[in-house]
Parts: structure tokens; C-alpha cells; sequence
């Protein structure tokens, strides 16, 4: 299947599959042209036979079979009429009696005339087409290959309408169908080779152009990603160095200084009151860091990171349940990703869903790793949603997508919201 992704495979079979399709169309039709053409040939070669040959050399009489008739007309033309291709030569008369045939056999017998033949009979055009040999008239034709019948109009000296026919081998229209469809077929290979030739490097060319812009795009992305961790762990770094160090210096400050004598209760409750107001800030603050950049953060510390997440959650009354399974060995990228989008959803559900129960899902496989926030809480309509929520959601999909997943969020009033993201563990 990922061979078939392949630009160059695709080109390559696109260009096969019409090939073949070019070749068939071409065949069949030179082949309708060749037998248009010899169809069109044995109609001009039988008018010539008939008017230049046949009706100038009918004597008086043939047309009643007068033996000594048909034997002068026999003598005077019969080798100028079996030239070439020519199989069979019949003279009919109107009412289907056969009055002349090199097939002696066939003189004065009678058969029935189709309405083609009638036609041709009456208007004095050519027409022609493929013998049936199944027809009576046609028993002393054995040909194989099959034959071309082709039929026109003749007169007698007496002035009687004739019919003349003479019979062709359709391996003439073979032939003529080969003549046409060899230069055609040429031409074929020839062009679908020029477009092979030239478009197998173009594809390539361009395949090999879009392959490495797609490890670029990657590298940037990586690098982007790389770079807003390295931010972050800065910012944790300076928070923890700088004012955490400086609040914690001042809660124990204020702590001991609560302790000194001969301080009034006043003061030395205004003095715990404002140590716990820091202490509670300096906790605030560490949980900020964690949410910043959770430290040691890869899929096996994953559970216990999201642990750490839902915390305030479960501070704020909700039942939360964190669930990680499958996640072995997957990328640290992917898991700061599955992360991310998790402290996102689980934030918003803190903030909006005043929900009962929250669950945390974690599963991969060798090819995916997916993650489902789900809550219980009041809920929302996606078309009327408020600018509070979505902008929260437009961010987690922006950070989704942008570390190369997919996520969807389903909701309703009343019924909870599920978010369900996806990532290629590549």
C-alpha cells in the first residue's frame, strides 16, 4: 500500500493503464476505418466491373437464362470479372432468379431478394456488406475467413433492371484494417513513450523536490517544538531561581517573625494570615511550573504527570480517573504533545464543564497513540459557543495540529463534552 502512495508508481501505472486503453481504442478503430475503406473499394470495384465490364457484354436474351446467352457472356467476360479479390460474381433479376453466376450451379434458381437488394434494385445505388453464409444462395461459398457481398444496379439491353453482385474475402478487410491501424498504433507508442520519457524525471524531479520540503517542514517543526520547550524550561528555570526562592524566603520570614515576643495578637495574626496568603501563592506558583514544564516529562512518567493535572479538579470536588496503557516507547515529542492537549482539555473542563466525573484515556499502538478527555459537565452548543470556550478550543486545536495531530470535540448541552485527539507515533 505504500508503494502505491509512491508519486512515481502512481504516474507510471496511470500511464500503463492508458496506454492499454489507447491501444484498445486505436485498434478497434482502425479496424471500423479499414473496413470502412474496403467496404468503399470493393463498392468502386464493383461499379467498375458492373458498368465498364458486365453491362456493356450482356446479350440479348440473358436475362430470360438463354444458355446461348449465358454461354457468349460467359466466353466475353467472366475472366475480366474475376479479378483480383473477387470470389463470386451473381446476376439477379427482379424477381430473385439468378441469371448469370460463375457458379453454373446457381443459374436459373431462385431466392428470395432482401429488402436491401430491392432497394439497391430499384434506386440504382451501391451498397454493401458482410455475407451471410447461412442464406441458401450462399451454400456454394465455402470461404473461412468470410466474405464481402457488395451489390449494384445493371440494365439489360432489353432494358430490364439487374442486379449484379460480386462477392470479396474479408481478408482484404483484414488486411486494409492492418494498414490503417500499424501507423496509428506507431504513433501511439511513440507519443506514450515521449510522455514516459519526459514525465518518469519530471515526477521524479518533483517527487524528490516535495520529499525533502516535507523533511524541511518537519525539521522546522521539530525545531519549533524544541525551541518552545526550551523557552519553557528557561521561564521554570528563572521562576524557580528567582521568585520562588524569594517567596518561600519571605513565608519563612514572615513565619518567624509571627514568633517573635512581645508582639501583639493584632500583629501576629496579621503576620500568619500574610505567611499562609504567601504560602498559598508559592503553591500556586509551583503548580504553574509544573504546568509550564513538567519536569522528567516521557511515557513513563505520562500517568503521573496527568495525575499531577487533574489534581484541581479533584480539589474542586470532581472524580477524576487517569488511565495510560500502550504508550511504550513513544517519541518524547509525541508524549509532550498527548500532554499538552490534555492539560488544555482538563483546563477548560475545570473552568467550564463544573462537571462530576472526569476521565483521562491514554492507549497507542505500533502505529497511533490516542488520548479522550471526557467529562460529564453541562456541556455546549458548538454553533453557539461562548468566547471563553472557544478560544480554548481553537487553541487546543491549534497545538494539536500543529505537533501534527488530529483532534475532535463533541459536545452538547447537558450531555458533556469528549475530546479525542490523535497522533502518528512516528
Amino acid at each position: 500500500m505504500r508503494l502505491l502512495r509512491n508519486p512515481m508508481v502512481q504516474f507510471l501505472v496511470a500511464s500503463f493503464l492508458l496506454f492499454g486503453a489507447t491501444w484498445w481504442a486505436t485498434g478497434m478503430l482502425s479496424e471500423r476505418a479499414g473496413r470502412s475503406e474496403a467496404v468503399a473499394d470493393a463498392q468502386v470495384t464493383t461499379e467498375l466491373l458492373a458498368h465498364s465490364v458486365a453491362e456493356p457484354a450482356i446479350p440479348r436474351k440473358l436475362v430470360a437464362t438463354d444458355p446461348g446467352a449465358i454461354d457468349r457472356f460467359d466466353r466475353a467476360v467472366l475472366s475480366r470479372l474475376m479479378v483480383g479479390d473477387v470470389r463470386r460474381i451473381k446476376i439477379w433479376r427482379a424477381d430473385g432468379t439468378i441469371v448469370y453466376s460463375d457458379e453454373t450451379d446457381l443459374i436459373g434458381q431462385r431466392f428470395p431478394l432482401d429488402d436491401e437488394q430491392r432497394q439497391v434494385l430499384l434506386s440504382g445505388h451501391t451498397e454493401g456488406g458482410v455475407s451471410d453464409l447461412r442464406r441458401s444462395e450462399n451454400k456454394f461459398e465455402t470461404d473461412q475467413s468470410g466474405l464481402l457481398e457488395v451489390y449494384t444496379q445493371i440494365h439489360s439491353p432489353e432494358g430490364t433492371p439487374l442486379l449484379f453482385e460480386a462477392y470479396y474475402s474479408l481478408t482484404t478487410v483484414q488486411q486494409r484494417a492492418h494498414e490503417v491501424l500499424t501507423p496509428f498504433r506507431r504513433i501511439t507508442a511513440g507519443g506514450l513513450l515521449a510522455i514516459l520519457l519526459l514525465g518518469v524525471p519530471l515526477i521524479g524531479a518533483l517527487t524528490l523536490r516535495l520529499t525533502r520540503a516535507s523533511k524541511a517542514r518537519e525539521r522546522l517543526m521539530l525545531r519549533a517544538i524544541d525551541s518552545s520547550e526550551a523557552e519553557r524550561r528557561r521561564i521554570a528555570r528563572d521562576l524557580h531561581d528567582g521568585v520562588v526562592q524569594e517567596l518561600a524566603g519571605t513565608a519563612f520570614a514572615l513565619s518567624g517573625s509571627a514568633r517573635e515576643p512581645g508582639l501583639s495578637a493584632e500583629l501576629r495574626g496579621d503576620l500568619d494570615r500574610a505567611g499562609q496568603a504567601v504560602r498559598r501563592s508559592l503553591r500556586q506558583l509551583r503548580s504553574l511550573l509544573v504546568e509550564i514544564h513538567p519536569p522528567g516529562l516521557n511515557a513513563g512518567s505520562l500517568a503521573a504527570s496527568l495525575e499531577d493535572l487533574t489534581a484541581p479538579a479533584v480539589s474542586a470536588g470532581t472524580a477524576a480517573t487517569v488511565s495510560v496503557s500502550g504508550i511504550e516507547g513513544a517519541p518524547d515529542h509525541v508524549v509532550t504533545l498527548v500532554w499538552r492537549a490534555a492539560q488544555e482539555s482538563i483546563r477548560n473542563a475545570v473552568r467550564h464543564a463544573h462537571a462530576e466525573h472526569l476521565s483521562v484515556d491514554v492507549t497507542g499502538d505500533e502505529r497511533q497513540v490516542r488520548l479522550v478527555v471526557k467529562d460529564d459537565g453541562v456541556g455546549f452548543d458548538p454553533a453557539q459557543r461562548s468566547a471563553d470556550t472557544s478560544y480554548g478550543l481553537r487553541g487546543l486545536k491549534s497545538l494539536v495540529e500543529d505537533g501534527g495531530g488530529v483532534v475532535d470535540v463533541d459536545s452538547s448541552p447537558d450531555a458533556g463534552t469528549t475530546v479525542r485527539m490523535v497522533v502518528d507515533r512516528r
